[in-house]
């Protein structure tokens, strides 16, 4: 059988598991998140057995769907054999019920649905039989337009931010448009997105704390570090743990919370120095070139363009 990866017609691609199959749950959400960004190329079927039993009475035992499979396009050896979950195979039918015989392709397991996904999601490969270069579907956009900004990107993380200044650098007139709305706890916080102010950022900072307090002034002694000859002789020749390593929670808060200012800061001047406006404002939808705007007193404005990018991320899940 031959891959159906590469063409332009859907894709209904049948995902069957367990549903405390993590190797399942895997291969499902990849599918499903495909889905969703090519819905006119790919739909998403999802057979969940409530146990492991279950699925493969449905599998080998009962209805022996996998012999079904393995008998189709003159034996295909590999779903004969498969017996784990998942099992994903692509179909003509889109029903829950649909017979093997409505089976174009198996596919496999997980991880051969993730590498069917793979080449699912690669750009097809540019023709040079004719040496003619692909060339970018039109959208509207003339360098003489009368809207305020070449680009508006929704979001200063750090996807947002790397656009607004290579757009910049090739010469666009960009604004980056970032607000944050305070979280259930009415923390708010500056530009650089979630991974700089409550996310990657100070976690790591954090963890590094925890590292130098638990491993290396704990451990100091042992290495010489602080020792004087009467803290050895008081315990007949060895050294003993740092026991006296205190740690201040209030100063490793503010520590943090100042260097992630100071990054707030840059980021702000770096956009200043490559020419794109930071606009500190939340923004809706109006038509296909407008946004409204609400500043933080809620002023209500407009900001018209002729691209728009969405790059907003995610926000932490209060626990």
């Amino acid at each position: 059988m031959t891959s159906t990866a590469a063409t332009t017609t859907k894709s209904i691609l049948h995902v069957a598991g367990y549903s405390s199959c993590g190797f399942y749950r895997r291969a499902a959400s990849v599918v499903a998140s495909l889905s969703l960004l090519f819905p006119h190329r790919l739909e998403l079927v999802q057979h969940e057995f409530t146990s492991r039993d279950e699925f493969r009475e449905w599998l080998i035992h009962g209805t022996n769907f996998r012999e079904r499979v393995g008998n189709l396009g003159g034996g295909n050896l590999r779903a004969s054999a498969h017996s784990s979950s998942p099992f994903c195979w692509i179909s003509s039918s889109a029903e829950q019920s649909s017979s093997a015989d409505s089976i174009l392709e198996f596919i496999g397991g997980c991880d051969d649905t993730l590498d069917w996904c793979r080449k699912f999601a690669q750009p097809p490969a540019p023709s040079t039989s004719n040496g003619e270069e692909a060339e970018m579907v039109p959208d509207g956009h003339t360098p003489t337009h009368s809207y305020d900004y070449d680009l508006l990107i929704l979001g200063g993380g750090s996807g947002g931010l790397a656009a607004s200044k290579e757009a910049a650098r090739l010469g666009a007139k960009v604004a980056v448009l970032d607000f944050v709305k305070p979280s259930p706890a009415g923390s708010k916080w500056g530009l650089g997105g979630t991974c700089v102010n409550v996310g990657c950022i100070p976690k790591k900072l954090m963890h590094n704390a925890a590292l130098l307090n638990g491993n290396y002034i704990h451990d100091q002694p042992h290495y010489g570090i602080g020792v004087t000859p009467e803290s050895v002789e008081a315990n007949y020749g060895m050294t003993q743990d740092n026991a006296a390593a205190t740690q201040s929670w209030d100063m490793l808060k503010q520590n943090v919370q100042n260097h992630i200012r100071g990054l707030n800061f840059k980021y702000r001047v770096d956009l200043r120095e490559k020419e794109v406006t930071y606009l500190n404002l939340l923004g809706k939808f109006v038509n296909e070139h407008t946004i409204e705007t609400v500043d933080k007193k809620g002023d209500v404005d407009t900001v018209t363009f002729s691209r728009c990018m969405i790059a907003v991320g995610g926000r932490p899940t209060p626990l």
